[in-house]
């Protein structure tokens, strides 16, 4: 990877690399390369896999866990800026929490492999440190996502989902179909079919196809809170 982007990347995104020593800076910049995926791809394969830390330059990525019997549970996603760590987890003995990874859109990443992370990260404590919190953060989200779906109601799901997908993108206008939803809440379709109906009706949201636009925010706080 060109030298200035890599230098720049590191800088704004990984507060270690000012502890880093001129030669394991140059080890990270020339073992960090783009890769793209196309919408639908499977990044990373549980177990199977251990590809390296992703830093997402546009696009989407889902992260989830699968069952026994093959029902998928969405557990967070990944937005440009963000940095998936737990595509690394063999480097981090720790974390033995299996996860999958799906483009959810044409995606860009800047990936640092796994060996080269693991090396940077037994030799220099700052990058240990680093990667753990990481993890931990994604760990804590992960948690929050079963508590919700083990403890809370459907409808205060749905408007917590709202919610944050609201603030994630910064608008009241959001471009998901009712089975995205469903996927992302962990939950059956008809169930967010349902509810949306009734915050319809409720005069919080108006929805066309593939697209809702929050009417009432207060109402939908009002439940998230309860």
């Amino acid at each position: 990877m060109n030298d200035d982007l890599s230098t720049d990347l590191y800088i704004r995104r990984f507060r270690y690399w000012e502890h880093l020593t001129e030669e394991e800076k140059e080890l990270a910049a020339s073992h960090t390369r783009v890769v793209h995926y196309s919408k639908g791809d499977q990044v990373h394969r549980g177990p199977l896999d251990c590809i390296g830390v992703l830093l997402i330059k546009k696009g989407q990525l889902r992260v989830y866990t699968l069952s026994e019997d093959g029902r998928d549970v969405t557990l967070y996603r990944l937005f440009a800026d963000d940095v998936g760590i737990l595509s690394a987890s063999c480097v981090l003995d720790a974390v033995t929490f299996d996860v999958y990874i799906d483009a959810e859109e044409d995606t860009e990443v800047l990936l640092i492999d796994a060996p080269t992370f693991r090396k940077l990260a037994d030799e220099n404590i700052y990058v240990r440190c680093y990667g753990y919190e990481k993890a931990s953060s994604r760990l804590s989200d992960m948690l929050w996502k079963l508590q919700q779906i083990l403890f809370l109601s459907a409808d205060r799901r749905l408007a917590i989902f709202l919610l944050e997908e609201s603030q994630n993108l910064q608008s009241d206008t959001i471009n998901l179909t009712h089975e995205q939803i469903a996927r992302y809440m962990g939950t059956a379709r008809e169930v967010v079919s349902r509810l949306l109906k009734y915050f319809v009706q409720e005069g919080w949201l108006e929805t066309s196809r593939g697209r809702l636009h929050i009417i009432n925010r207060a109402a939908l706080e009002d439940i998230a809170q309860q």
